[in-house]
């Protein structure tokens, strides 16, 4: 799951960042609501978390822009302001949800979850013939032999579950899987394949469930038995 944050005050947005990151997500942080109109235009994003007041175009402002464009990821807005006509406000403007400052980082995550779950169609186990990743407790088997993965190979095999027909290049796999500070080489990404393959066959799965396209890059192995 990719999320953004926008929140000017680096002393609200690194705790949620950490937060996430820390539940197995893509976290990027714009500082202004047309930084993050532009970081939109570039990627695609599952959630939104927006902050109501913004320099340059507010939250209100950028969430109404956003579903006027068909942003039809989820938009949870954090704000000081809890009166009942501004919630209204908030959630007539294209919000899904809205939760008032000073927050508890812990509920903030729980809706978080509940949001990307609604978006999911409440999906929380994915399975391809007997591995099977469950989304709620991060957790992989396969035959019901756990597969101790690390946080990236868990993004890389959700990423291919989740998109069984479609191959992907290493510059695709950093685009979707890497915040914008955070971006490997090509080297890193095929690392990164070996390991999650080579756990797969130590848990007694064959290596080939994430299949080399040469000359493309990797796909879902969806002859895979």
């Amino acid at each position: 799951m990719k999320v953004l944050i926008v929140e000017d005050d680096i002393r609200i947005a690194r705790p949620l960042i950490e937060d996430l990151q820390h539940q197995h997500m893509v976290v990027n942080h714009a500082f202004d609501g047309e930084q993050a109109w532009e970081m939109h235009l570039g990627e695609i994003y599952d959630l939104i978390l927006l902050d109501w007041m913004l320099p340059k175009l507010s939250g209100i402002e950028l969430c109404q822009r956003l579903r006027d464009h068909g942003y039809a990821g989820s938009i949870l807005m954090l704000t000081a302001r809890g009166e009942k006509q501004e919630r209204i406000l908030g959630l007539d403007s294209g919000a899904d949800d809205y939760i008032v400052k000073p927050f508890d980082v812990d509920e903030l995550g729980a809706r978080i979850r509940a949001l990307l779950r609604r978006g999911t169609a409440s999906k929380s186990i994915w399975t391809h013939q007997a591995l099977a990743v469950d989304t709620r407790a991060f957790t992989a088997t396969y035959r019901g032999a756990v597969v101790d993965l690390t946080p990236t190979e868990y993004r890389l095999v959700m990423h291919f579950l989740r998109n069984p027909q479609t191959t992907f290049s290493k510059h695709d796999l950093i685009e979707k899987l890497w915040s914008l500070d955070a971006t490997p080489s090509g080297a890193v990404i095929k690392t990164h394949i070996k390991g999650l393959r080579q756990k797969l066959l130590a848990a007694g799965c064959r290596s080939d469930l994430v299949t080399t396209v040469y000359g493309f890059g990797y796909k879902l192995n969806v002859d895979f038995r």
